[in-house]
């Protein structure tokens, strides 16, 4: 092999994960390029790049420090790898995934090929209809507590090859940076943020847990779903469920991990069928972005009371939000089929999304985008359309006749 560059990375793969960078998009790191100048001196940069990757000399900067606010009002610390530091970082990902993807387990649904969150919950739901106890676990910071030398030997276990454990040992150990500031060593996690944190997450927590629990807690009393570090486990008794409980925190400190102490709880999935079965227990949780609880359904003997997944009342906030921050309301210079050409896809990929289980849930939302859609019929045709009840009414007339406008209106008007 070439003595200059003894590993084995062709320009083929770095191109590749230049155009799965690119598609993915992403903010600027450390250095503020964007993949627009990034690509000004597109050849110069993947060349320079595969070279210092092949010959063993790519050291990747700091990762940008960017803190976005938690749903439990803290914050959450993102790590933002340059563009070229992502194009690298991809690079490694395609070469070790196909090799450990297939080995993990059935039940782990994160960033994973042909697996989703939606796939999660509806596991999730199937679940907790046949095992009454949920054990809810919340490990505390757990991108950014993850032990390197720990996560390296099982690393290791899924590959010889000299370079991708070279370079990861390197994005490890690469500081943290805001702008502005001196950069910070790291010795612990894998910042959230980067390209190859999400599978080394699942590597970690593959043998931290899911081949762990598999062993020691037999189906069909027990299942458990993992998106990433989101973790439900499921129990046919309270007792099981706190045996569970004690376990899995042995297990996790074992693995120099902490359950939150106020985050993770034992709840009942109540339902119709488990009314007051543990009183003093939570009867609801979150999980990707659905609150589980007991709600009024209707199924084929007609009404009844299930546990069912609903969007919950965080993702509909922020939904709420974001509806407003369009100030659709002073838009009166667009025409209809023009906010349909510019908000439908979002609108759609919320549908998609939120309205797969319980969709009664989502009737603020629409509500919501209502208000503002009257907001900007009375501003459109003033003087044709002179107050609100004529604007809503003119609203829910175009919904019917145009469901196909918004994904909100084709659910109720199709």
């Amino acid at each position: 092999m070439d003595k200059i560059r003894p590993f084995d990375i062709s320009k083929q793969e770095v191109w590749r994960a230049y155009e799965q960078v690119k598609r993915n998009k992403g903010a600027a790191g450390i250095d503020e390029e964007t993949i627009k100048q990034f690509e000004d001196n597109l050849k110069d940069n993947l060349y320079k790049l595969w070279s210092r990757l092949s010959s063993g000399s790519y050291f990747p900067p700091a990762v940008k420090e960017v803190s976005i606010p938690k749903k439990d009002g803290g914050q959450r610390k993102l790590g933002i790898p340059t563009v070229a530091d992502r194009i690298a970082q991809t690079v490694a990902k395609n070469r070790l995934e196909p090799k450990v993807d297939p080995l993990f387990h059935d039940s782990s649904y994160g960033y994973r090929p042909k697996r989703s969150a939606l796939q999660a919950v509806e596991a999730c739901k199937i679940n907790c209809w046949q095992k009454g106890w949920v054990v809810d676990l919340d490990i505390k910071g757990f991108f950014d507590n993850i032990d390197h030398e720990l996560l390296m030997r099982v690393v290791r276990k899924h590959t010889d090859c000299k370079w991708v454990l070279l370079y990861i040992e390197r994005w490890l150990t690469s500081p943290m940076q805001k702008v502005g500031e001196p950069a910070q060593p790291r010795t612990k996690g894998t910042p959230q943020g980067g390209v190859i944190s999400p599978l080394l997450a699942n590597i970690f927590l593959h043998h931290a847990f899911d081949t762990w629990f598999e062993a020691k807690f037999s189906k069909p009393r027990f299942a458990f779903e993992r998106y990433a570090d989101d973790i439900v486990i499921h129990c046919m008794t309270l007792n099981e469920a706190q045996m569970v409980f004690e376990k899995v925190k042995q297990r996790m400190q074992l693995c120099k991990l902490e359950l939150h102490p106020e985050k993770t709880k034992i709840v009942l999935c109540e339902d119709g069928r488990r009314v007051g079965w543990g009183t003093g227990y939570p009867t609801c949780f979150d999980f990707l972005g659905f609150t589980f609880k007991k709600r009024t359904v209707r199924g084929k003997q007609g009404l009844y009371d299930g546990f069912m997944p609903g969007m919950s009342k965080q993702a509909r906030g922020k939904i709420q939000d974001t509806i407003k921050s369009w100030h659709i309301g002073r838009r009166g210079d667009l025409s209809i089929e023009e906010m349909s050409r510019d908000l439908n896809p979002v609108l759609r990929g919320w549908v998609n999304y939120y309205g797969q289980h319980y969709k009664r849930a989502f009737a603020p939302i629409r509500y919501q985008f209502h208000i503002q859609l009257t907001r900007w019929a009375l501003r459109k045709y003033r003087g044709k359309i002179n107050c609100r009840a004529h604007a809503t009414k003119w609203i829910y007339q175009l919904a019917r006749k145009h469901p196909n406008y918004f994904a909100l209106w084709e659910e109720f008007y199709d």
